[in-house]
């Protein structure tokens, strides 16, 4: 019995499209690993600059909180942000990148957070917070009036944490916004 021109076909495009799927699932893991290395390659470059930041202001740490902000909102791709110091008490902003001036005039002095903030939540040791939308979250519907200056003010809507800690102990925050609902990744 001799094959029948479709079934000789069928073999030959069944591989093809085996292969084209291979080259498409090998194409897509070489995009993802050249991702890697370029973000990589962003955070080894931003570490650099943080530390000739470091040699040239001795004994000076506005330029170097500045500069750690700074970085830290490029590769989060956020839109503001702030570096705050923590004293055992409350926290203080030090260092603001790109944040709206009636939020900062907000943000003046000493802030004690409560427990059920974010800020309360890093001090109480959680090792990242993040809300994909702070203007979904309870705080905001009872009125609580960080988060209203923070969604009305600022218009922030998703927000990352991270604190800064030296032996376990809470030394200040890097915060950054996002003025959209766009969740930051885990990297």
């Amino acid at each position: 019995m001799t094959p029948t021109p479709d079934s000789t076909l069928a073999d030959p495009e069944q591989r093809i499209a085996d292969l084209e799927r291979r080259l498409a699932e090998c194409q897509a893991e070489r995009d993802e690993r050249t991702a890697e290395r370029d973000e990589a390659l962003q955070r080894e470059t931003a570490t650099a600059e943080v530390l000739q930041v470091i040699n040239s202001s001795p004994g000076d740490l506005k330029p170097v909180f500045d500069a750690i902000l700074e970085k830290a909102l490029r590769l989060c791709d956020a839109a503001f942000g702030m570096l705050a110091t923590y004293n055992g008490d409350a926290f203080e902003s030090v260092a603001l990148r790109n944040v709206p001036a009636a939020y900062a005039a907000f943000l003046q002095g000493l802030h004690r957070p409560s427990a059920e903030t974010a800020h309360g939540r890093i001090v109480r040791g959680e090792s990242i917070v993040q809300i994909a939308d702070v203007a979904a979250e309870e705080l905001y519907r009872r009125g609580d009036p960080h988060r209203r200056a923070l969604v009305e003010t600022a218009k922030a809507r998703t927000l990352l944490l991270v604190p800064l800690r030296r032996d376990g102990a809470l030394l200040g925050v890097i915060s950054a916004y996002r003025q959209d609902v766009r969740p930051f990744s885990e990297r």
